[in-house]
């Protein structure tokens, strides 16, 4: 029992020496949206849907040099999100977002504007960047859209 003591003790101070060595916390998050641009028209219309498991890749480099890569996936809105808590000293310093691949069976071709987006990251901890939507469009536009 006294050796199960002094490992508890010896726990909690290892635990107070990293929370008192005065390292900050960072935490950031990159969100966005993936659509189906059903008719390929550039606008949002009721035919058009957001994709569930489109790929997106997202790549930071950090404050410190370091580069770090994300894969994320749509979920059933369409929605993918890329998060990470870090040092303050280690945060992102600039982020490039940018599609890989639909799963969708008509919806495939990538929009010529949806190629990728380059931003700085400059948002406080516990603050989130919005990419602007990725547009994917079928192969061959429906006939009713024409």
């Amino acid at each position: 029992m006294d050796s199960q003591l002094r490992k508890l003790v010896a726990g909690l101070f290892l635990l107070s020496a990293i929370f008192v060595s005065g390292v900050k916390a960072w935490t950031g998050e990159i969100h966005g949206r993936v659509v189906c641009d059903v008719c390929g028209d550039s606008s949002i219309g009721p035919e058009d849907h957001v994709l569930e498991g489109a790929e997106v890749a997202v790549l930071c480099i950090t404050k410190s040099g370091e580069v770090l890569n994300y894969q994320a996936f749509t979920n059933d809105k369409g929605i993918y999100t890329v998060a990470e808590t870090m040092s303050e000293s280690d945060r992102w310093d600039a982020c490039l977002a940018r599609p890989i691949s639909s799963f969708h069976e008509h919806c495939t071709q990538l929009g010529e504007t949806s190629t990728g987006v380059k931003f700085s990251y400059n948002r406080p901890s516990g603050f989130s960047h919005r990419v602007k939507p990725f547009v994917y469009s079928p192969a061959i536009v429906p006939t009713y859209c024409i």
